[in-house]
């Protein structure tokens, strides 16, 4: 065998073993989990929490907590969270829309937590959309706010693109997760490989609601320019709010994030008369000539 060859076959088998690799250890990279035991009891000082299960068609457990507001109820936020960790750690972050008269509805994915069964894209989007019918069940939708954060910003678009809910708030979202991922293996075939590919991009285009994206400009995971582009996937209904300085993980220690948040749950939307403003001024470089 010609030395070429020789080496075309090693790196071929290399390339092929790391591919076969990545698809099978991919749920061990995306995923970090913390589980938690079934008698676990979940306690936030100062918070008015109940624990809810829901059982799947599969037999699948998805487990929850309801973080209520001391004042009367505005309505209701289905929090998704990253991709990381339980709701036993995400549920601090409760506060900041149980402050403002929301109740805070957290679920585990499946595997985080006291949730059970088998993980996939398909059975997630499944659980999340039985998860909103039962919340349908006590509220309407114009009382209902999506927010998705990090790798619940896709979930959060695709709940967002099948139902009516009053608004979707995505924090620090992805493009795709093919995308993120491609960063750190550009030269595999992704596309094939990944199963968890989350088009973020694709079901914005569907949604009808209010659509607000919160990203840092110091994002060093998924990159603020991010947001810059998926907030042109559907214009019309996209407001981009940026966290000066913010990365990934530390939006909630700035200021500046608590009042977008504040703006966002609490601004009525007014309509503007265009024909006011500028907005049809044509400039001319060139002077107009008067006649003599």
């Amino acid at each position: 065998m010609p030395y070429w060859l020789h080496i075309l076959v090693i790196v071929l088998i290399v390339y092929v073993t790391i591919s076969i690799a990545l698809y099978y250890l991919q749920d061990y990279m995306l995923f970090k989990p913390e589980k938690l035991p079934k008698d676990f009891e979940f306690y936030y000082e100062n918070q008015d929490i109940v624990e809810y299960n829901l059982e799947t068609r599969d037999g699948a457990t998805i487990n929850g907590i309801l973080f209520k507001p001391k004042i009367q109820s505005k309505g209701i936020v289905l929090y998704l969270k990253g991709n990381s960790k339980s709701i036993k750690g995400w549920g601090k972050f409760a506060v900041d829309f149980t402050r403002h008269g929301y109740n805070v509805l957290m679920v585990d994915y499946r595997g985080f937590g006291k949730s059970t069964g088998r993980r996939s894209q398909k059975a997630i989007k499944r659980d999340l959309q039985e998860v909103y019918n039962k919340i349908k069940e006590r509220t309407t939708e114009d009382r209902i706010i999506l927010y998705g954060r990090s790798l619940g910003s896709g979930f959060a678009a695709k709940l967002a693109s099948m139902n009516d809910p009053k608004m979707l708030i995505l924090d620090a979202p992805y493009y795709s997760l093919t995308k993120v991922t491609a960063r750190y293996a550009p030269f595999m075939p992704l596309s094939l490989l990944i199963k968890y590919p989350l088009p973020t991009y694709k079901w914005l285009k569907y949604v009808k609601c209010p659509i607000h994206i919160i990203h840092g400009t110091n994002d060093n995971l998924i990159p603020y320019k991010t947001s810059v582009k998926l907030s042109k996937v559907n214009p019309k209904l996209t407001k981009l709010h940026t966290v000066i300085g913010g990365g990934h993980k530390n939006l909630n220690n700035f200021e500046s994030y608590h009042k977008m948040i504040h703006e966002i749950l609490n601004s009525k939307p007014q309509s503007i008369d265009l024909s006011t403003t500028s907005i049809h001024v044509k400039h001319s470089s060139k002077p107009t000539k008067t006649k003599a």
